[in-house]
């Protein structure tokens, strides 16, 4: 006989069942809240407070990378480097953290180990925009040597930005038929966003976005 599990009950059961497959690493419902609300305090640029909700975490990569750029952009470094090589530890393939902490070492005078993380990076992903814009980065500060690498990174960069605006764009045209006229506005502005200045369709893409605003208002 199939079982069927109560709405009110899901999360609970969600809970056990991943407990069941992994016990080490599955988060509690208190962890997934402090996490939830830690994100919001994240985003209001309350850096340090972020932190500090997550410093009793060890277990929860998501929870860690969050608390390892919170300490970061609150200038704690050191903590910060510890933090993200945990979550690293944890899900070895993590763009954020693999970013956030090539962007500490790199300040912190480890260019070689930065370099290697961002080509992990790309090794997974190679359309990555923000490891291909820091790989050009890196390039650069080797002068002549690498003024063609980083030339070559910031092309394949352009053509991914390129495409992720039109991802946005698709999405907007959606949003706005769907009747969602905020969540269009914001996709067109992330599209320009990503779009290089001289590119032709950004004329097209602010006319656009205000002819948009103007209905809306």
């Amino acid at each position: 006989m199939k079982r069927t599990i109560p709405a009110f009950g899901f999360l609970p059961a969600l809970l056990l069942l991943l407990a069941a497959s992994c016990a080490d690493s599955t988060p509690g419902e208190q962890t997934l809240l402090r996490y939830t609300h830690s994100q919001d305090v994240y985003r209001e640029g309350r850096f340090s407070e972020a932190a500090k909700m997550l410093a009793g975490e060890r277990r929860f990569a998501p929870a860690l990378v969050l608390r390892g750029k919170a300490e970061y952009l609150s200038g704690n470094l050191e903590a910060a480097e510890k933090t993200l090589k945990r979550a690293l530890v944890l899900k070895p393939h993590d763009t954020e953290a693999s970013l956030f902490l090539a962007r500490l070492l790199r300040e912190n005078g480890g260019t070689h180990e930065a370099q290697r993380l961002v080509e992990k990076v790309l090794g997974n992903n190679p359309s990555d925009i923000r490891a291909l814009r820091f790989a050009a980065g890196l390039a650069r500060e080797r002068g002549a040597a690498g003024e063609a690498a980083s030339a070559a990174l910031l092309d394949r960069a352009a053509e991914a930005s390129a495409e992720s605006a039109l991802v946005f764009l698709d999405r907007a045209r959606l949003r706005w038929n769907g009747g969602n006229r905020a969540g269009a506005l914001e996709d067109l502005r992330r599209a320009r966003a990503l779009l290089p200045d001289e590119s032709p369709v950004v004329k097209a893409v602010e006319v656009l976005e205000s002819i948009m605003s103007e209905v809306s208002q």
